[in-house]
């Protein structure tokens, strides 16, 4: 690892402004869930039109329940102001874009969780930045909530039961959201050589294919690595510990750097320990960042396992000796023929 680079740790902080110090060349993957700009959170409202109203709640979303707590904006907006949405977003992804090329080795990867309705000014944004653009992979999702309202039920609300009678079967929204758009970008290498070349000088470039087939059967750009047993409940965009790292060990090799500009709760961060990388990673919240520095000390060489919320709290509580008497966790079934089990060796 550069010497100047901060090695292994998390760093509370928003890496937009912090990252500026970080030597150029010197990071061999950047992964990352960045927000989607689709205003889930107080964090993902990226825009600057905003009201009382937006992530409230009504009476009516209060009753059914937390899938539908919060009141986002429809895609048609609620003022001509909304329309500027998108072109902010790529605003603020052009904001960072051009320092996460400039901290990436030649034929280095930038993959990114984006959100579907935005994705594309995020490409836009990084190739004007001066990324290339190499492929969208898919990660299937195990769980995804089906929020599109029955235009029947509009109309018997209004008393209309003509048109909810003829409108019966459609619906107000989007298709169910099986899949999660993953962005693969790569810093471009010098023009007059090949990712061969690049492989030689720099030590990325290539993808590892034996890697990826050892979570599933097929070197697809569609993945199925979902959650363990109690993994989830840590961040609200939780990603699980087995797809991130899927895409380390597909893109990087053992003591290559892995940066995380927006860790969250340290999934991605976690991941690299896991697989023997080195680890840089930014978060902003202060309560994530502790969450995130707490599981990777939890992190053992003689105990991967990735700890739920409930057991990083009993391991405040109690001994070390407690905390390895933990049972291990086993692994969930995936829906998906593609999936293959859990790699049995630990790198």
């Amino acid at each position: 690892m550069n010497s100047s680079l901060p090695a292994n740790q998390i760093i509370q902080g928003d890496s937009i402004a912090e990252m500026g110090s970080l030597p150029p060349d010197s990071v061999h993957l950047i992964l990352s869930d960045i927000p989607y700009g689709i205003g889930a959170e107080e964090w993902d409202v990226l825009h600057d039109n905003t009201n009382s109203a937006y992530l409230g709640s009504s009476p009516a979303q209060q009753k059914a329940g937390a899938v539908f707590k919060k009141r986002g904006k429809p895609i048609n907006g609620w003022s001509e102001a909304d329309r500027a949405i998108p072109r902010q977003y790529y605003e603020w992804c052009s904001r960072w874009a051009p320092n996460w090329l400039r901290v990436l080795k030649p034929g280095g990867s930038a993959i990114i969780f984006a959100g579907r309705r935005l994705a594309h000014r995020c490409i836009c944004a990084m190739e004007d930045a001066g990324f290339s653009y190499k492929d969208m992979l898919a990660w299937m999702k195990q769980r995804c909530p089906h929020r599109a309202q029955r235009l029947s039920i509009v109309y018997e609300r209004r008393g209309d039961t003509r048109n909810a009678r003829e409108w019966e079967g459609w619906r107000v929204g989007n298709l169910r959201p099986t899949f999660e758009p993953i962005l693969w970008f790569t810093k471009p290498y010098k023009i007059g050589t090949t990712i061969a070349d690049n492989a030689l000088n720099h030590g990325i470039g290539a993808y590892n294919e034996s890697a990826l087939l050892q979570y599933q059967e097929e070197p697809e750009n569609v993945l199925d690595a979902g959650f363990a047993a109690g993994e989830t409940g840590l961040h609200p965009t939780q990603k699980p510990l087995r797809l991130m790292r899927a895409l380390i060990e597909l893109t990087t090799r053992e003591n290559q750097v892995v940066l995380d500009p927006f860790c969250g709760s340290g999934t991605t961060l976690l991941a690299a320990k896991h697989l023997g990388r080195q680890y840089l990673g930014y978060e902003n919240d202060a309560s994530h960042a502790a969450q995130a520095r707490r599981r990777l000390d939890t992190l053992k060489p003689d105990n991967w396992e990735l700890f739920s919320e409930v057991q990083l709290q009993l391991m405040e509580a109690t001994s070390s000796q407690a905390v390895d008497s933990l049972p291990p966790r086993k692994e969930v079934r995936y829906r998906s023929k593609r999936a293959k089990p859990e790699p049995k060796a630990v790198r």
